[in-house]
């Protein structure tokens, strides 16, 4: 499962830094959603600073939306969805794989978007540890669930619009629990971000687990 999961990774994260979607696209609408934030809130600048947390993660969630979208995207083209399936390669590590490769261009975006915030938002980045930590375990839990249900939606003629419906209820707790974590951090609390931090890797190990249990039915299904 393991093997087969790095032979995926290692595809999709081949096939994007070919393309450069994530730098000539999602980095993009990425950066220019957190602009508009700026100039919505720039008569207030304490209001900003204060909101940054959310706003940020606002802007990921949106990026992953656009990843996990393209990340079965490219299986369309071809029937190459259909030969991976027909490969032999584990559905548990075809799932881990793609997440992982997910997981790793939102990784980058989201080291990128922080520079952004602190200079467009004026934001410190206080307590790394607590920053790194909790993003990790988000960026974990946004990539596995957002694969999760663009697999199910993959063959759907309305999977762009569907997609999106399937994932904000599903994700909205990993982003409201990173945005806290966030703002305790950054406020000078990082014991009480400590909680959310616990509860974002509870999200993630959940989402994981799920996706290897049911990748299997999932991909026979579409």
């Amino acid at each position: 499962m393991l093997s087969d999961a790095r032979l995926v990774a290692a595809k999709d994260l081949r096939i994007e830094m070919r393309s450069k979607v994530a730098t000539n696209q999602v980095l993009p609408f990425a950066l220019v959603v957190l602009i508009l934030f700026a100039f919505a809130l720039n008569q207030d600048p304490p209001a900003l600073a204060a909101a940054a947390p959310g706003l940020y993660w606002v802007a990921v969630l949106f990026s992953a939306l656009l990843a996990v979208q393209r990340s079965f995207a490219i299986e369309s083209a071809d029937a190459a969805g259909e030969g991976m399936r027909l490969s032999g390669l584990d559905p548990a590590g075809i799932f881990l794989g793609k997440a992982a490769a997910v997981a790793v261009q939102l990784a980058v975006l989201e080291v990128l978007l922080a520079a952004g915030m602190a200079v467009l938002y004026g934001a410190r980045l206080q307590d790394p540890a607590m920053l790194v930590a909790s993003a990790g375990a988000a960026t974990v839990g946004l990539a596995s669930a957002g694969v999760l249900y663009a697999a199910l939606a993959a063959e759907l003629s309305v999977r762009e619009t569907l997609l999106p419906l399937l994932l904000l209820p599903v994700l909205a707790p990993v982003l409201m629990s990173a945005a806290r974590a966030w703002q305790d951090s950054m406020s000078g609390r990082p014991g009480l971000g400590v909680p959310w931090a616990e509860l974002l890797v509870v999200f993630a190990v959940v989402y994981v687990s799920l996706g290897v249990v049911v990748a299997g039915p999932v991909m026979e299904v579409t």
